[in-house]
């Protein structure tokens, strides 16, 4: 069995500002231990630290036995883990979540491949034969057995036929599915899970809750689905923004009992920091008196130097650690007026998703769109994204994204004034990229104005983004970049929401602001989620079952099946 030991961890952001202090961590054999804390606090930094891609500032990293990771966007990944420009093939994400061994092997491999179909000369042919014998030394073909089994598993075909394809071929919820079988069941004894349940449908939350309860492996996973937490978590950590860096401490019960260990603890702090303020006045007091003496009577001398010296020697000390912060996170989502029928569908088919099927939604109503993955939800929102069938100007997105094209048959109509605004999934805005927050809201585009960046430094902080202001898009972390999306919709004038698992990286805190800021829109809603919390504020459940059906239901539910069961 596997252990993870973080000792005194640091780390400052490239400007200088500090993002992680004396963080300490010890995550035991076996044991589950969830990382939770408010959007841009340092959780995935941490992660990354641990994996061995950033190296931190101050402290170290101890792991016992292999390190499997699974980063946040696991779609971008390239063959050795980051980012790549193209998208990555099956084999490419296998290959990325498997041991270092076997990557660096998988990668002299394709190497050799290459060159033996575009040179093929004797070097070639030698260098071919000797990667293909190290492929077998280190496993590789015993890796491949087992890469079948997580074919199978999560796409329902064996890894000789699924290998190529193009992981953009994939839902995120299928990809998610396929990292997460590999490494449950690779030899790594010890997993760094950055919002694994993002992307997958319930059922599949479901069966990862299970696989995560039933596997003996050693796991810190980020996540902020609290049904998950609450059924997989042996222990909580929490990291704690403050202006010297986030700190970090741990709950040593599950997550049912979490808040009330922060609050508790919260209390202490106070306490702790109330009676410092007192001691220290009084300290200060005492010194001023003996220095006033002194002044006029050269006996208090040394009663004066000592009382400098005590009082010097507790502020050395230092006050105990400051209350975090609560995050204020204020989303004043607008809409306006529409027509009474905001999207009507007759006869709709997704092509090669779901048959034909009539939808009418009215003004004012908030629909949570539910169902498995690869179900057609996301084709449906891009669809209305788009305008619909045949969009008129007034329905052009107002996003600086355009939609890629649905093929389907039947009609997708927007009523008067309905405008869309579309939140997307993957967070793929590649005009913001290379730009900083402050630049973004500064310069406008053409669906919203610019404004000066006193106002955009205002308007961030609504969302507790004012510190990351200076910061690149690509730079966020996931909650923050969806915390931006959800601005720009804001300032854009949608009468439309069209929301594609729009909770799946905000914190907790951001996720009860979007609520209240969906009550208080002036529009229409329709919310593709798999968040069961989320999903059941919503007045409407349109279902895309397996089976190929769209209808509503009275109830949040996420399979046919159960509806079946129900009636």
């Amino acid at each position: 069995m596997g252990h993870l030991d973080i000792t005194g961890l640091g780390y400052a952001l490239p400007d200088g500002r500090p993002l992680l202090r004396d963080v300490g961590l010890r995550v035991g054999e076996g044991a589950r231990v969830a990382l939770v804390g408010p959007n841009g606090s340092g959780k995935t930094t941490l992660l990354r630290m641990v994996a061995g891609e950033l190296r931190p500032h101050e402290g170290s990293v101890s792991v016992t036995g292999g390190l499997g990771v699974m980063p946040q966007f696991i779609g971008r990944m390239g063959r050795d883990g980051t980012p790549g420009q193209e998208p990555p093939t099956v084999r490419d994400l296998l290959v990325s979540v498997a041991p270092p061994r076997v990557r660096a092997a998988a990668r002299e491999l394709e190497r050799a491949e290459l060159a033996i179909m575009t040179v093929d000369d004797e070097p070639a042919q030698l260098g071919y034969a000797q990667a293909l014998s190290d492929w077998a030394d280190i496993g590789g073909y015993e890796q491949e057995t087992l890469w079948d089994v997580c074919t199978v598993a999560a796409l329902g075909i064996p890894f000789e036929q699924a290998q190529w394809r193009g992981t953009d071929t994939l839902s995120g919820g299928e990809q998610k599915r396929l990292a997460l079988e590999a490494l449950l069941r690779g030899p790594d004894e010890v997993l760094l899970l950055d919002e694994p349940d993002n992307y997958l449908d319930v059922p599949g939350k479901r069966w990862l809750e299970q696989q995560l309860a039933d596997n003996p492996k050693t796991v810190l996973l980020i996540s902020h689905d609290r049904e998950l937490l609450a059924q997989v978590a042996t222990r909580v950590a929490t990291l704690e923004p403050g202006a010297a860096g986030s700190t970090l401490w741990v709950h040593p019960g599950g997550f049912a009992g979490w808040h009330r260990a922060r609050q508790e603890r919260n209390e202490r702090l106070e306490e702790a920091r109330r009676r410092w303020d007192e001691e220290h006045a009084k300290l200060r007091d005492l010194m001023l008196r003996y220095k006033a003496k002194a002044a006029y009577n050269a006996d208090m001398a040394s009663q004066y130097q000592a009382a400098q010296t005590r009082l010097r020697r507790f502020e050395e000390a230092g006050p105990p650690e400051d209350v975090a912060r609560e995050q204020k996170v204020s989303m004043r989502l607008r809409g306006g007026r529409t027509a009474k029928r905001a999207v009507v569908c007759e006869g709709l088919e997704l092509t090669g998703l779901m048959r034909p099927f009539d939808l009418e939604v009215w003004f004012g109503d908030r629909v949570a769109v539910l169902g498995s993955n690869g179900s057609g939800k996301s084709h449906f929102l891009r669809l209305l994204a788009a305008g619909g069938s045949q969009p008129e100007v007034e329905h052009l997105p107002v996003s600086d994204v355009v939609p890629a094209p649905v093929a389907h048959t039947g009609v997708a109509r927007l009523g008067a004034r309905v405008r869309p605004g579309w939140f997307a999934q993957t967070h793929d805005h590649p005009a913001l990229l290379g730009r900083t927050l402050l630049e973004i809201l500064h310069r406008g585009d053409e669906h919203r104005r610019g404004m000066p960046q006193h106002e955009a430094a205002r308007v961030l902080d609504r969302y507790e983004l004012a510190r990351a202001g200076d910061q690149r898009f690509e730079s966020l972390s996931g909650g923050q970049q969806a915390r931006l999306q959800i601005l720009l919709l804001e300032l854009s004038g949608a009468t439309l929401l069209l929301l594609d698992e729009p909770t799946d990286n905000l914190d907790l805190h951001s996720a009860e602001a979007l609520q209240a800021g969906l009550d208080a829109f002036d529009g229409t809603v329709l919310a593709v989620t798999h968040d069961r919390w989320f999903a059941a504020s919503f007045d409407r459940f349109v279902l895309f079952s397996a089976e190929g059906r769209v209808l509503e239901t009275p109830e949040p539910v996420w399979d046919e099946a159960r509806v079946r069961r129900a009636r």
